[in-house]
């Protein structure tokens, strides 16, 4: 009687510790803010840039062209994976002069899911946060386009390519 008690008992313990192994693990699809940032940070360089005029569509243009000095075409962006949702604009591997800092700019980046509204400050149009729509992200690219007609009354948007080597 012993002997059947104890094989009970072990068929039942071996029952519940299989039950218990058996739950499966989903892989989490990655969010537009992981994929933004990366698990803890996440460097970005702008890479092109169109302008879209009453609807149509210039040609892709290299950034380059969008500024001033060719010191400035490597400046990366970098947004933070922590609460304060923390924002840097730095210098990237060519600086403009040997006393220029890392970190030009550092501020805040927010992200509104309901529209895919990406805000943050782009200085190459403007000192203050502007309101972009997330075209398409994914771990190293990102398509971004802020719309001029909400901001100036203009018709017309700039789609600016950011690209990552980071994940």
């Amino acid at each position: 009687m012993n002997l059947y008690k104890l094989k009970s008992v072990a068929a039942l313990f071996l029952v519940l510790w299989q039950a218990g192994c058996s739950e499966k693990i989903e892989p989490q699809p990655l969010t537009y803010t992981q994929l933004l940032t990366g698990k803890d940070n996440k460097t970005w360089t702008l890479t092109s840039f169109q302008i879209i005029d009453a609807g149509e569509e210039s040609p892709v243009v290299p950034a380059r062209n969008l500024f001033e000095y060719t010191c400035e075409a490597d400046d990366q962006f970098v947004f933070y994976a922590n609460s304060e949702r923390r924002f840097e604009y730095t210098n990237g591997p060519t600086k403009c002069s040997s006393n220029e800092p890392s970190v030009l700019l550092t501020d805040q980046w927010t992200f509104t899911n309901a529209n895919a509204t990406l805000e943050f400050v782009l200085p190459v149009l403007a000192n203050a946060r502007l309101p972009f729509i997330v075209k398409s992200l994914t771990e190293t690219s990102m398509t971004l386009e802020v719309y001029l007609d909400e901001l100036s009354g203009i018709n017309a948007s700039y789609r600016f390519m950011f690209t990552s080597s980071t994940k």
